[in-house]
């Protein structure tokens, strides 16, 4: 597990430094998917962890051709978007601790808030 770990970090730098955009996928399903912040987590060691948010935001929006939807947080484009209870970007397995989610947004409607929204 360790040598395919390392080839996949060696793989995005690789990708990376040859100007490939690095989006983001997953075939986590089930209780598995739970564990699918796992992989921003994992591309911090390739990247930034603001490239890897990028990376499942906004990339994957562009190569999709659906960014004028969706992929950034701007008014009138559909929003699934959490709210956590700290700085995600200091470490971005703050994602995998559900306590911390401070709230969920899907298709612009709140599914959890762990505070009264005004």
């Amino acid at each position: 597990m360790a040598t395919v770990h390392d080839k996949g970090v060696e793989a995005i730098r690789i990708a990376r430094a040859a100007g490939v955009r690095i989006a983001s996928g997953s075939d986590l399903l089930g209780p598995l998917a739970r564990d699918k912040a796992l992989e921003l987590h994992l591309k911090t060691q390739a990247m930034t962890p603001l490239e890897a948010v990028v990376s499942v935001t906004l990339t994957n929006a562009e190569l999709l051709g659906i960014a004028d939807e969706t992929g950034t947080v701007i008014d009138g484009r559909y929003a699934d978007l959490l709210v956590v209870d700290g700085d995600a970007l200091a470490d971005l397995r703050i994602l995998r601790d559900r306590s911390r989610l401070a709230l969920i947004m899907r298709q612009g409607r709140v599914r959890k808030a762990a505070y009264k929204i005004v």
